[in-house]
């Protein structure tokens, strides 16, 4: 993987750059569709590739592993084979699922012992073990395996974690070393910088994953449940000491605010299912703010759903139409929530990008945050 910085922006930290995979270029800023499953929620491949048009998307190697699990995957030939995606993946470790299985799981230096939600059968995971289901998934881009602290979190627990990431993250490293790539084309690796939101803490863990030297690096353990203005610090203290050659993933984040936010900050790269959880829900997302489709003011507005036409549905289907579908609790009306909702992010995050590139971020950004900020 290659990753080439094309300009900075003057006024803000925000950067415009391209990372090149064997699967194809992504340009960044970009936003993945999360893919946890080996299918993004409720969205064809056909219309994911041709209308939402994302450069990447993600997978997730806990629920992959559980089902349908690494040796029909590596039968299949990999994940690009197995859900037929030609284009680049992403896989998270698992570390955030783990975490959020509170009640089934036990961490241990060695790893973490767990139970499977689908089943209950008994599992662990361990730095070593990580690293060989991401091999076997084949994912484009493979993150470190880490522990995501809650929110808030004692200090001395949350340093006491850091530490344990750290080990985890050279033995990961280490193990990777003994590991071929397994279906022709190489695998890029990211270390995860953890340490809640103690200043201190994020400065030793950015400091630490800089000095390993990876590909690329991520800042993990944020948006979850933390005020908006603490994300925004610790991401800008991470990003100001992560090396400015290497594409930087925010994880897990987040609201259309909290992207351009972040951008802002130095961040490249995003996920967060709200786009699609949010679209089931009836809560659309575009640049005049959000609209919660079941209200009974949009029964006869036969408007289009956006009048921008980010993609098909956004001007085929009216508000009105979208609306009883919701109401009929017709599978339609989630898929076409949840195709307008990922084509807006995708546009958010390009058009973030031609406005870095046009030196103009700073004065578009801070008009979309107004205006995203309403409730229609």
């Amino acid at each position: 993987m290659e990753f080439t910085l094309l300009q900075k922006d003057s006024k803000t930290k925000a950067r415009a750059g391209e990372l090149t995979t064997d699967h194809g270029n992504i340009q960044t800023p970009i936003f993945m569709p999360v893919g946890t499953v080996a299918s993004v929620k409720g969205v064809h491949q056909r219309e994911l590739k041709d209308e939402i048009n994302p450069d990447i998307i993600l997978g997730n190697t806990y629920h992959l592993f559980l089902r349908p699990g690494t040796g029909i995957l590596e039968e299949a030939g990999g994940l690009h084979k197995f859900m037929n995606w030609d284009r680049p993946i992403l896989t998270d470790s698992g570390g955030y699922q783990v975490y959020s299985l509170s009640d089934n799981r036990k961490i241990k230096e060695e790893g973490v012992k767990f139970k499977s939600h689908i089943d209950g059968s008994r599992h662990v995971f361990t730095p070593e073990n990580v690293m060989e289901i991401q091999r076997t998934i084949g994912a484009d881009i493979i993150m470190a395996f880490d522990e995501c602290t809650p929110y808030p979190c004692d200090y001395q627990y949350a340093k006491r974690s850091m530490h344990m990431t750290h080990r985890w993250l050279d033995r990961c490293i280490n193990h990777l070393e003994t590991l071929p790539f397994k279906y022709g084309y190489s695998q890029s690796f990211f270390p995860i910088v953890q340490g809640s939101t103690y200043k201190d803490l994020r400065k030793q863990s950015a400091e630490y994953i800089a000095s390993v030297g990876a590909e690329g690096n991520a800042i993990g353990g944020l948006s979850v449940g933390e005020p908006a203005e603490e994300m925004y610090e610790m991401a800008e203290i991470v990003c100001d000491i992560l090396p400015e050659d290497k594409p930087r993933y925010l994880m897990g984040v987040g609201t259309p605010i909290n992207i351009l936010e972040n951008i802002a900050l130095g961040v490249d790269m995003f996920d967060c299912v709200m786009p699609t959880r949010n679209a089931r829900n009836g809560m659309l997302f575009t640049a005049h703010g959000t609209i919660n489709i079941k209200n009974k003011k949009w029964e006869n507005d036969f408007s289009a759903i956006d009048e921008m036409g980010i993609t098909f549905v956004d001007t085929e289907y009216s508000k009105a139409y979208l609306r009883h579908l919701f109401a009929a609790n017709e599978y339609l009306g989630k898929q076409i929530a949840t195709i307008h909702n990922l084509g807006f992010y995708l546009w958010l995050v390009r058009t973030a990008r031609e406005r870095i590139l046009a030196g103009d971020f700073l004065e578009w950004k801070t008009k979309m945050v107004i205006q995203m900020d309403k409730r229609l």
